[in-house]
C-alpha cells in the first residue's frame, strides 16, 4: 500500500489536552489549534519522507520501515525509534506516545496515544 500523497487536516480530537500532556507551551497550543496542517508523504518502497507543515512550523522526518531512525517529535525532541508496518498501518513508539497512521481510500487517520489521552487527526488527500 502506498501512503504517498499530500493530505490536508480536516478534523482533530483532543488536540489541546494532548499537546498539554506532551509539554507544548500554551502559546503554541493556542496558535496551532485552528491551523489546517498539511502532511506530505513521499514513499519509495520502504523509504519514507514525511513533512508536516503547520503554519510556519515544518516537521520533516525520514525513515526506512523496520530500521532504527532518529525522528523529531512534536516537541522538537530527537528520538531514536523504529517505524513498522502492522496490519497495513504505520506504527511508531515515540517514548510514551504511540502513533498509528492508517490510510483508507483518500483519508489519512493518525491516532496518537499518551496514557489515557487519545489525539486523533483525520486528513483528506488533496494531491
Amino acid at each position: 500500500m502506498s501512503f504517498a500523497g499530500t493530505y490536508e487536516l480536516q478534523t482533530q480530537e483532543n488536540f489541546e489536552p494532548f499537546m498539554k500532556a506532551i509539554g507544548l507551551p500554551e502559546e503554541l497550543i493556542q496558535k496551532g489549534k485552528d491551523i489546517k496542517s498539511v502532511t506530505q508523504i513521499e514513499q519509495n518502497g520502504n523509504h519514507f519522507v514525511v513533512t508536516v507543515t503547520t503554519g510556519p512550523k515544518v516537521l520533516r522526518n525520514e525513515f526506512n520501515i523496520g530500521e532504527e531512525s532518529e525522528l523529531e517529535s512534536l516537541t522538537e525532541e530527537k528520538i531514536k525509534t523504529t517505524v513498522n508496518i502492522v496490519d497495513g498501518k504505520l506504527v511508531v513508539q515515540l517514548k510514551a506516545v504511540t502513533s498509528v497512521t492508517e490510510l483508507s481510500g483518500d483519508t489519512l487517520t493518525n491516532v496518537m496515544t499518551l496514557k489515557d489521552i487519545v489525539y486523533k487527526r483525520v486528513s483528506k488527500k488533496i494531491a
